[in-house]
């Protein structure tokens, strides 16, 4: 698998064969769509909505969005921001983690997890942080899966939702 930066056209666009990748992930899991309305109907996720939603978070130059692709074909995308903007908080973040519903059960979102935290052990941080929505269980089980913690519960700040918020120390790099 490799994880990637989202490449962008010299008009910083996302490709529209990307764009048309990008929807077709993000509509696989319609129950993570449903749960978190990020878009007004999960049923019909279009191009405009994925292209909208990705250009608001790279507004902020502490976020990265990361492609994972496998055997040629987009399986994920990770969203990370390098600083939150908490001055109190001094982890970095996973602000979504999403894999193609018809790639799920063969390990893809444990290694995009680790390929997000060997960056961030690798730029020197010590910790990684996330926020999960209270109604996800499928999600803590999985981030508490690989080692994350719960820490505290809030409203994450871009709705108002109701998160369990995790970290994981990073440790030292791998080898």
């Amino acid at each position: 698998m490799i994880l990637a930066p989202l490449p962008l056209t010299p008009d910083h666009d996302i490709p529209a064969p990307l764009l048309t990748e990008l929807t077709a992930l993000y509509a696989s899991d319609r129950e993570f769509q449903a749960l978190s309305g990020d878009f007004p109907d999960p049923d019909d996720i279009r191009p405009e909505q994925v292209a909208g939603a990705l250009a608001d978070e790279m507004v902020n130059p502490d976020v990265e969005v990361l492609l994972a692709r496998a055997e040629g074909r987009l399986v994920g995308v990770a969203i990370t921001l390098a600083r939150h903007p908490d001055p109190e908080d001094p982890d970095p973040w996973i602000g979504l983690l999403l894999v193609d519903a018809a790639a799920r059960a063969r390990g893809y979102g444990r290694r995009i997890a680790e390929g997000v935290e060997e960056r961030f052990r690798a730029a020197g941080r010590d910790a990684v942080r996330l926020a999960v929505l209270e109604n996800n269980p499928k999600g803590l089980a999985f981030w508490t899966a690989l080692g994350y913690e719960v820490t505290g519960h809030r409203p994450d700040r871009q709705l108002g939702r109701p998160c369990a918020v995790l970290r994981k120390e990073l440790g030292g790099a791998k080898g």
